[in-house]
């Protein structure tokens, strides 16, 4: 007798195995550290759209490319995901190799906060109690770090802003997760490509002028920036939003762990704070999203 798959199970596997991917992502751009962070975003870009444009071969999802590059609103909106995603890539790899990676643990935990305060922003999207609550106490983490440092921690706010405006900007404009990425990657490609023979060719580039294992390193890229994003693709599919939401968490958990456990990044009194602050707003957050949708969940007859 056969069983047919459980979807949820599935879908919390892939879920999973996307975000705990993206929370060890810094051992692979700690080992390339050494590349200057713009000669690994160009790598990256290019080696991704190697593998995109195969995955949209083999889904056949060339009529969905071409129908989406012809509705000019849509396009424009895309270019300026583009740009925000360059930025949080080229941060998040700035802040592995410079030891901050604690400080990308910080953007990635406030990034659901911010997300809330934007959909209120410009989506006009009412905020229940608790959730004004949890972004008042994620704002008081944020302002002790500020205070701590002397100055704003522009980093973790650069990568929770930039990826945030991105998901706003990529809900309206309504484009599914895997077309989307391929017409972004595609317009960047140009420039990195180019960028790499620039580099190459004054003799200052790293690919092919090292060794063997540092360009499988560097081609490498494109697998690390493709592979969980099918797999968070096949997760969203099968899950809800509230699952998927609470999955996300692990990325910065991971994040966390290896800056403090596994690179001794200084982890203070005043880190504590902060971060104690960070994760009960995010504690209220998600009890308060988990009661919304109980409350919101149709009542069965009895």
């Amino acid at each position: 007798m056969t069983h047919a798959h459980d979807p949820k199970k599935t879908g919390v596997a892939y879920g999973i195995a996307a975000y705990a991917a993206w929370g060890v992502a810094p051992v692979y751009f700690k080992a390339v550290a050494h590349v200057p962070p713009l000669e690994v975003l160009a790598h990256r870009i290019v080696w991704s759209i190697v593998l995109l444009v195969l995955l949209i071969f083999l889904r056949r999802q060339w009529s969905t490319i071409a129908t989406v590059a012809r509705k000019s609103a849509t396009m424009l909106t895309l270019c300026v995901t583009t740009i925000l995603i360059a930025v949080n890539w080229f941060a998040f790899i700035w802040a592995v190799a410079h030891d901050q990676v604690l400080q990308a643990s910080l953007g990635y935990f406030i990034n659901p906060l911010v997300n809330v305060l934007l959909g209120y922003m410009f989506l006009r999207e009412r905020l229940r109690p608790r959730q004004i609550g949890s972004v008042a106490l994620a704002s008081v983490g944020v302002l002790t770090l500020t205070l701590s440092y002397g100055h704003v921690p522009w980093l973790a706010l650069t990568l929770a802003g930039s990826f945030a405006f991105y998901g706003l900007l990529r809900k309206t404009a309504n484009v599914e997760a895997l077309v989307g990425l391929t017409i972004e990657t595609s317009i960047l490609a140009p420039v990195a490509l180019g960028y790499l023979i620039y580099v190459g060719a004054k003799g200052e580039g790293t690919f092919r002028a090292e060794s063997i294992q540092v360009d499988v390193l560097l081609m490498a890229a494109g697998i690390v920036t493709a592979v969980p994003l099918i797999w968070f693709t096949n997760a969203a599919r099968r899950l809800r939003l509230a699952t998927l939401g609470f999955l996300q968490y692990l990325a910065p958990t991971g994040h966390f762990l290896l800056a403090v456990v596994a690179y001794h990044e200084p982890f203070t009194r005043t880190h504590l704070v902060s971060f104690s602050c960070i994760w009960a707003a995010l504690l209220i957050y998600s009890l308060d999203m988990r009661r919304a949708l109980r409350d919101a969940r149709p009542s069965l007859p009895e």
